[in-house]
Order: C-alpha cells, then sequence, then structure tokens
C-alpha cells in the first residue's frame, strides 16, 4: 500500500513563471514569430480544405446524378408525341394497345440533337409505368438501366471535367502548402528548443560557479542536478512544441468555427452544441492535474537525490547493514512518484478518449441534420462531408489545447524550480575589488583578527578568533570534530565571508582581493579526493597547462606516485576516473601530486594523509616537507603524530583558540593538547 504523499503546493506563480520565460526567449523572438505566422496560416489552409473539398464533391456528385431536367424533357416530349400519334390525351388508350401497333403509330423524335427511335420510346414508357410500382433502391437501379441507350445519354449525369480539375488543383496545392509550412514550423521551434536548452544550461554552469558554498552544503546534489537535466529537458522539449501547438490549435479551432457558419450555419450550430460538453470537461481536468505536475517534478528531484547518496556512499550502507532502510526510503519516494504520475497521467489521459467521444457524438449530429436537410434541398451531400472533417478539426484542437494547457503546467513546474536556482543568492560582486598582490614581491604574512563567523548568523562556529601567521611558517591546526578547523580554511579561501574581524595577507585584506585572486595564493590538498574522467596526466596537470611532463614525473617520484603509474598500460596518458578502480590513496596521492604542481606562496592540507596507510603517509610527509619550504602552511590534521615538527600548533576548541605553541611547549602545559595527543595511544 503506498505511503501518503507528502502535499504539494501548486505553482507559485504560474502567469509569471510563464512571462518569465516568453522574456527569455526575446533572442529567437523573430524565428518564434514566423514559426507562428506560418502554423496560422497552416491551420487557416486546413479549415478552409474542407470548404474546397465540399465543392469537389458536389460537382462529382453532380455529376453522378440523373439529369432530371432530360428526363422532364424527354418524358414530355414521348407523351407530346403519344397523344399526336394517337389523337387522344389519354395514356390509357395507348398502353392497351399491342407492341407492334405502338411502334408502328410512334415516329422517331430527336431529343437535344439525339435521335429517339419508336422501340425507345415504347420502352422508355414500359420502365417509367414500372417504376412507379418500385419501392425498393436496388430494383430501382436496375430499372434505370434498362433504359433505351438513346435515353441513357439525356439522362446520365455528366461530371464537368473543367471544374473538377480547377477544384480539384486548387485543393491539391492548399494541402501541400499546408504540409510544407507545418514541416517548416517544425524544424524551427526544435531550432528554438535546443537553442534554448542549450543557453539555459550555460547559464545554469555560469550560475554554479557564482554561487555561495553553503548553497551547496544545504541541497541535495541529485536534486540539483535534476534541474540541471530532468527539469531543463521539460522546458526544452515541450516548450518549443507547445508555442506553435497553441498557436495552430488555437487558429484551427477558432478558423473551424468561422467556416462551419459560411458553409452552413444550422449544421455549425449543431457540430457546436455536440461538442460543447468537451469545454466543460477539459476545464474541470486541467484545474484537477495542476498540482500534481508540480509534484512529480520535486518528488522526481528527491528521488535522485537519494538515489545518488545511495550509490556513492553503497559502500558504507552495506557495511552497516543499512540496504532495508535505504530500500524503504527509495520505495517511500519511488511510490510518492508514482502516485503523482499516476494521477497527472490519469487525468490528463482522459483528455484524449473524452474528446473522441465528443467528435464521435459531433459526427452523428452532424449527419442526421446533414440528412434532413438535404432531404428537404437545404444543402448539398458536399456540405456534409466538409462538416465531418470540422467536426474533427473543431474538436481535436480543443483536446490538443486542453494537453497543451496541461504540458503548461508541467513545463511552469520545471522553470519554477530552475528558476529558483537561478534566483538563489550569489556571492558578493567583486568588480570593484581594485587590490592586488604581486606573487614576486609577495612576503606570506597572514593576520586572522577577531574573526566570528557563523553557518547561522544566530550561532557562532568561530568566536573572536585572532592569530599571527609569519611567512614561511609551518601552522598545525588541531581540535575536536566540530572545533572549527575546517571552517577556519573555508573563511581563509573566502568560500564563506565573516560575520565580523577581518583576515589580512601581507597587510591588505581580503575583503579588498578578490575570490580569484585569493585561490590563486593557495595550494590546495583536502582529505575529500576528487579525479575526473580523463587522463592521469590531466588530472595532475589540472589548469596548469604550462608544467612539462617532465616535471609531472618530478613530482610523482617525490610524492611516490611513480612505480604505480608506471605500472598502468599507457602510464601517464591512461585513463582514469573517480571509481574504485583506485585505491583512496592512490587518489590522494594523485591530488598531493596535482597540488605539488601549483606554485602558490599558502599550503592549506585539510586531512591530506587521512587515507594513506602509516608507510605512505611518511612517504608523503617528506614531500609534504619539501612543498612547505618556502610557504606558509596550514595543516589540519587528527594524527598529532604529523604535525609534531610545526613551527606552531593551534588548539581550538568551540570556536576558540585554548592553547597554542609547538609541541613540545604544549605536552609540557599537560592540558588539552597533551590530552589528544595522550588518547591516540590509548587502547
Amino acid at each position: 500500500m503506498p505511503r501518503p504523499m507528502k502535499k504539494v503546493e501548486k505553482v507559485k506563480d504560474f502567469k509569471g513563471t510563464l512571462l518569465r520565460i516568453f522574456n527569455s526567449l526575446k533572442k529567437w523572438k523573430y524565428v518564434l514569430v514566423v514559426s507562428c505566422i506560418l502554423a496560422m496560416a497552416s491551420a487557416i489552409l486546413s479549415t478552409i480544405g474542407p470548404n474546397k473539398l465540399a465543392d469537389v464533391t458536389d460537382v462529382i456528385s453532380d455529376g453522378i446524378k440523373p439529369n432530371t431536367e432530360n428526363i422532364k424533357k424527354v418524358s414530355s416530349e414521348i407523351t407530346k408525341n403519344v397523344f399526336i400519334s394517337t389523337n387522344s390525351t389519354n395514356l390509357e388508350d395507348f398502353y392497351k394497345l399491342d407492341y407492334d401497333q405502338k411502334i408502328n403509330l410512334l415516329n422517331s423524335i430527336t431529343v437535344e440533337d439525339i435521335e429517339i427511335s419508336s422501340k425507345d420510346q415504347v420502352k422508355f414508357l414500359d420502365v417509367a409505368i414500372s417504376l412507379k410500382d418500385t419501392k425498393d433502391n436496388e430494383e430501382y437501379i436496375k430499372k434505370m438501366d434498362e433504359m433505351p441507350k438513346s435515353i441513357k445519354k439525356l439522362i446520365d449525369g455528366k461530371i464537368n471535367k473543367k471544374e473538377l480539375n480547377k477544384r480539384s488543383i486548387l485543393l491539391a496545392i492548399i494541402y501541400l502548402l499546408n504540409s510544407i509550412f507545418s514541416y517548416i514550423v517544425g524544424i524551427m521551434m526544435a531550432y528554438v528548443g535546443i537553442g534554448y536548452s542549450k543557453r539555459l544550461r550555460k547559464d545554469i554552469s555560469k550560475k554554479i560557479n557564482r554561487l555561495p558554498l553553503k548553497y551547496f552544503d544545504n541541497h541535495e546534489t541529485g536534486d540539483i542536478l535534476s534541474r540541471v537535466t530532468n527539469d531543463v529537458d521539460t522546458i526544452g522539449i515541450n516548450m518549443s512544441n507547445n508555442i506553435t501547438a497553441f498557436v495552430t490549435n488555437l487558429t484551427l479551432f477558432l478558423g473551424s468555427i468561422i467556416m462551419m457558419f459560411v458553409t452552413n450555419y444550422i449544421m455549425a450550430l449543431t457540430a457546436i452544441f455536440a461538442s460543447i460538453f468537451g469545454f466543460l470537461g477539459s476545464f474541470i481536468i486541467l484545474k484537477k492535474s495542476q498540482k500534481y505536475f508540480v509534484a512529480r517534478q520535486k518528488e522526481l528531484g528527491s528521488l535522485n537525490g537519494h538515489i545518488e547518496e545511495m550509490y556513492s556512499g553503497h559502500n558504507v550502507v552495506k557495511a552497516y547493514n543499512g540496504e532495508e532502510e535505504a530500500i524503504k526510503e527509495f520505495d517511500r519516494i519511488n511510490n510518492n512518484l508514482y502516485e503523482c504520475n499516476r494521477k497527472s497521467q490519469f487525468l490528463s489521459g482522459i483528455m484524449q478518449p473524452l474528446m473522441h467521444f465528443i467528435g464521435n457524438f459531433g459526427y452523428v449530429a452532424v449527419c442526421v441534420v446533414g440528412a434532413l436537410l438535404v432531404m428537404n434541398n437545404k444543402t448539398t451531400f458536399g456540405v456534409i462531408v466538409a462538416f465531418m472533417i470540422y467536426v474533427r478539426l473543431f474538436t481535436n484542437p480543443l483536446s490538443k489545447l486542453a494537453q497543451a494547457a496541461t504540458t503548461m503546467q508541467s513545463i511552469a513546474a520545471a522553470a519554477e524550480r530552475v528558476y529558483e536556482f537561478m534566483d538563489e543568492e550569489e556571492v558578493s560582486n567583486e568588480k570593484g575589488l581594485m587590490s592586488k598582490l604581486d606573487k614576486n614581491k609577495f612576503i606570506g604574512n597572514i593576520e586572522f583578527k577577531n574573526v566570528k563567523f557563523g553557518y547561522d548568523k544566530e550561532k557562532e562556529i568561530i568566536k573572536d578568533f585572532s592569530v599571527k601567521v609569519k611567512s614561511g611558517e609551518k601552522i598545525a591546526i588541531v581540535g575536536p570534530t566540530g572545533a572549527g578547523k575546517t571552517t577556519l580554511v573555508n573563511l581563509l579561501m573566502k568560500f564563506y565571508e565573516i560575520n565580523s574581524g577581518d583576515i589580512i595577507i601581507d597587510g591588505e585584506s581580503i575583503k579588498n582581493l578578490s575570490r580569484e585572486q585569493i585561490h590563486e595564493l593557495f595550494i590546495m590538498v583536502l582529505q575529500d579526493t576528487w579525479l575526473f574522467d580523463g587522463t592521469i596526466e590531466e588530472n595532475i596537470r589540472f589548469n596548469n597547462k604550462n608544467i612539462s611532463e617532465e616535471k609531472i614525473w618530478d613530482i610523482c617520484k617525490v610524492v611516490g606516485i611513480d612505480y604505480f603509474i608506471k605500472t598502468i598500460p599507457g602510464g601517464l596518458k591512461s585513463k582514469i576516473d573517480d571509481s574504485d578502480t583506485v585505491s583512496l590513496g592512490q587518489k590522494q596521492l594523485l591530488t598531493i601530486a596535482r597540488g605539488m604542481v601549483k606554485d602558490a606562496p599558502f599550503l592549506i592540507l585539510d586531512e591530506a594523509t587521512s587515507n594513506v596507510d602509516t608507510r605512505t603517509e611518511e612517504l608523503v610527509q617528506k614531500a609534504m616537507d619539501k612543498l612547505i619550504e618556502g610557504r606558509t602552511s596550514f595543516i589540519i590534521a587528527h594524527r598529532l603524530s604529523t604535525i609534531k615538527n610545526a613551527d606552531l600548533i593551534l588548539v581550538m576548541n568551540e570556536g576558540n583558540i585554548i592553547e597554542q605553541g609547538t609541541h613540545e611547549e604544549l605536552m609540557k602545559k599537560n592540558g588539552f593538547y597533551a590530552e589528544l595527543y595522550n588518547s591516540q595511544f590509548e587502547l
């Protein structure tokens, strides 16, 4: 049984979101205008087509019907001939005569330049008499076929081939242009949809680089990816199809109404009244389905976030036997998504069968009323044929318009999620920051001056932190989890803005320096490794194109990763990614090598050796000592044995420095640091 679905509200600003979408399409405004004009032209041609088809049908039907005028003329001439020949005005006297007498009495006559012999006249009268008592249509047609050839030439219908050709060519041109316009519109709107999706992804890519780190700390990666992929696709694909579909179907809907009244107002009213129930149904369904399309997009983002988390941490899930709980959570979100999809698709799916029923009902009504009008000579057979098409042109656009409106709900829901992302608060604008630090004249002093910071302004993590670091010093930052060690580094790198106080680099406040310049000053090796899909060389060289391959090999030897690289087929040119094919220790060594490639005056090591074994740690430590030479270094470490040779150790707890000094000095104090250090060797 599905669990209760969490309540999701409708699109917050449906009209505003759609207006924002259309405003963002200004780049393609001329393409859209031309597409809409061609779509309208195609729809207009579609509405004119049935009317011209009615004309073609009438030409054909008139041509195959018996010539009633000639029937009257032949009947009148033969009757007159009988009266003259028998000197009587009573046909009954003539019918009493035998066959030979009838033939001998009658003279040949000419009607419409066709000679009718006495035999043909007698045959005509015999058939005419038998037709009076014939009620069966099939028998009636058979007896009409018994008419003499001379008379059949007169009464058989003749199709006006010249008129038929003219009207048929016009009809063919109308439908050919209709197809060409539709094809052009399809190509143009595909161009708009693809182009808009491309630009939207480009804008999102730029936006990601302008977002503060706290946004990614507070949002699931899967949900962000869902906005960038699923939601953008929903907007790009559906929007391009929907704009012209809306214009086309609205034009078809209005055009078909106009043309129906132009053709025959009685049958037009019949078709409209037969289809009016579709309006009520579509509006009710549209109102009901909106909230489920919004819910579907949100649940899809939640599902992607859960899957991403479970996949990236599947080893932990297995190690802690968390599969059952993970599956339960997946089932819960999946069931919610299923419910949203089921309800939204069910409601939108009702539209098509509803419109089919209305359309079929309209066909029946039009045929019945049309037949009555034909019987009373109020209309023609061609008009009935035209109205059977008009009923489809009238009801289908109604269905498509309702479907387009439903799709617009989905587009608006996706767009709102994307625009929420695009409207997120960005890092402060740094265009006005003119201060710069020259690397060639760089000293390397840093001062934290009464720094206060909290992720939540009401709850401070760093409380009045102050320390001076001299150039070339090796500063170790230690303390329990949550003491503020990594936060301190994030503030130094300007990933977060400090609440109050200042951080000064070589006499210049970081408030006056751009983030880009600050990042250029630091080498950073983190606890969490990251490798992108590329070669080993590309991963180590990352954003340092001028480094030679020889230099990279030298660094790999220093780090102790050269042997591992040589054992892989392809060496530095071997493809590698962030999968489990490379051990955590090897990944860390590669990221350390990447850090060594960058020539910067400051070095930050955030638990950089936590994922390597003791023997590798000793090798890395020696490499780090060479890397640290001539640089001001900040080392965050839980393994206190790795920072015994630090020039200054800062002991942090609850956002404050509670102790500072060298390893020997702090051990002599027998305080918090000594307790931390000794706890590593306790059983």
